[in-house]
């Protein structure tokens, strides 16, 4: 076993990529995101498999997944469970989502692939990887506490706003953005999640 920090950067992960071909990460959803990032952009997404041990109960991951958040439960399926690929997003400043993206409080327009799901003002927008349809599902919920969200499944979601931080897996991005993009990447994450 190998500790590394929070959020493990290439200096950290880079290094274990050649002798390993499957890593358990324990901790959040930005943990594994983190990871998952370091697999992409050294090309190792088809040959490393991950296991995910959450670090808390309302693990995004966990839920989307159908992961356990229970310790020890975790651990016995992140070590011996099986492979089973699921989508990974990208965003167009260079990272990944694992989990749920976050865009809050926001004015502008918003396509699901050549659909418009937003034009105008939305109180939130939140797009999450879903291996049922092409790869993202997008909720936007607009107006009152009483209207009902709208979702879509989409392979791209693209917003143009008002600046605005998207979140990704917990993470705040550093600056505001006018333009925001989450899209399926052409290969799956290999994420653990089968039986033991």
């Amino acid at each position: 076993m190998v500790r590394v920090p929070s959020r493990p950067g290439k200096a950290d992960i880079d290094p274990l990529l050649g002798e390993h071909d499957h890593l358990v990460v324990a901790g959040t959803d930005a943990d594994l995101a983190a990871v998952a990032l370091r697999l992409l952009r050294k090309e190792q997404l088809t040959g490393v498999s991950l296991g995910f041990v959450p670090s808390s109960p309302d693990s995004d991951v966990a839920r989307i997944w159908s992961l356990p958040t229970q310790p020890l439960r975790a651990l016995a399926l992140a070590l011996r469970g099986e492979v089973d690929p699921v989508p990974l997003i990208r965003d167009d400043t260079g990272g990944v989502l694992v989990g749920r993206g976050v865009v809050g409080m926001v004015r502008g327009v918003a396509y699901c692939d050549e659909h418009t799901v937003l034009r105008g003002p939305a109180r939130s927008i939140e797009v999450e990887p879903d291996a049922s349809g092409p790869g993202l599902m997008v909720r936007v919920t607009k107006g009152t506490l009483f209207k009902r969200p709208s979702t879509q499944y989409a392979r791209a979601f693209q917003l143009g706003c008002i600046p605005t931080r998207p979140s990704s897996d917990g993470v705040v991005h550093p600056r505001a953005m006018s333009r925001w993009t989450w899209y399926r990447h052409t290969e799956d994450l290999r994420l653990v999640r089968g039986l033991v």
